[in-house]
């Protein structure tokens, strides 16, 4: 995943769904499910030809919508989250509760990842001493 950064420069016609799928390190067929399921707040420019052509501030929505996904949040909240963003003003407080709820889901799950992390080290240093020492037995050798 790449961060799309603010001074990231695009050509003023924008990027191809291919380009845009290069910068936000996603699928062009993940591009295109994020339209098709009401995740993109704006719509997506398009050629005399029909193809999508992708702005700064496209892959900035997709960015933010990646990374929401990465971290577990549902579809169904991220379209949520777009919905209040395209009513526009007004839905801020509602915007900012649904962002916290999963930021509180986020670092709970991370906390329990972080124990069960510790427990792998103390295992990884475990058998690195024992080896190191020569002596492996004891290292949850199966009894027959």
């Amino acid at each position: 995943m790449l961060e799309i950064k603010p001074e990231t420069v695009l050509p003023a016609e924008g990027v191809t769904i291919a380009e845009a799928a290069e910068r936000t390190g996603v699928s062009v067929h993940t591009l295109r499910y994020y339209e098709r399921a009401g995740l993109v707040v704006t719509p997506i420019d398009r050629t005399p030809g029909g193809r999508r052509r992708y702005h700064h501030r496209d892959l900035r929505w997709i960015d933010i919508c990646t990374r929401l996904r990465a971290t577990g949040m549902p579809i169904r909240s991220i379209r949520r989250y777009a919905e209040l963003v395209m009513a526009g003003t007004g839905n801020e407080a509602e915007r900012l509760a649904l962002l916290e709820a999963h930021q509180a889901e986020t670092a709970a799950r991370l906390a329990e990842l972080r124990t069960h992390l510790d427990r792998i080290d103390h295992k990884v240093a475990t058998y690195r001493a024992r080896l190191a020492e020569g002596r492996a037995e004891g290292l949850w050798t199966p009894n027959p």
